[in-house]
């Protein structure tokens, strides 16, 4: 086995490398002049996964703050789709212009619909490529909501391997030096 700190073989699909496990100390360590070396390695790799989780969790709670709204503009497009066949085509609607600023409106069907898109820009789109869209955007923050779950998972995962791998190697270098001091006294004792 060699000296250095390497990631283990897995890499997950985002890139984030697998922490090594290390199973034996003595076969890890060969001289007690390596810990200082390697419990810096750990440190520098529990730092690096501590910072993508931190990344990782402002990204998930964007996206758990942006999925109910992009659920409620989608369904509010569906039920203006559905007013559009009906009798009463014409929707009186109470509105939010800001958190507590509220005004009623009165909405006619329409064909077409605009959607804020961010950074300034809004567009107008047909109801139905509208849903598709909303449906389209729904399902994509879905998806990197699960990967970072998924990511998180493994980075606390390796978080807690790089915790374990630097507690077993400090506690090896005390054991040893014990020993060391341990001989000493020893063998001062003997002469």
């Amino acid at each position: 086995m060699s000296n250095e700190i390497r990631s283990g073989e897995y890499v997950n699909p985002r890139g984030i490398p697998q922490a090594p496990f290390v199973e034996t100390v003595e076969d890890y360590v060969k001289s007690r002049d390596q810990v200082e070396g390697i419990l810096q390695s750990f440190q520098e790799m529990l730092s690096k996964y501590k910072y993508m989780e931190m990344s990782t969790l402002r990204r998930a709670a964007g996206l758990r703050e942006k999925i109910p709204d992009i659920q409620k503009t989608l369904d509010s497009v569906i039920f203006l789709d559905s007013k559009r066949d009906s009798e009463n085509p014409t929707l009186i609607t109470t509105f939010e212009l800001n958190d507590t600023l509220y005004t009623k409106a009165r909405v006619k069907a329409a064909d077409t619909v605009y959607l804020w898109l961010g950074a300034n820009v809004m567009l107008e789109y047909p109801i139905p490529e509208a849903v598709e869209l909303l449906q389209t955007k729904l399902k994509a923050a879905k998806d990197s909501l699960a990967i970072c779950e998924e990511d998180l998972e493994f980075l606390r995962e390796n978080i807690t391997t790089v915790e374990v791998n630097t507690a077993r190697v400090y506690n090896w270098d005390v054991q040893k030096r014990r020993e060391e001091r341990e001989e000493k006294d020893a063998s001062a004792a003997i002469k």
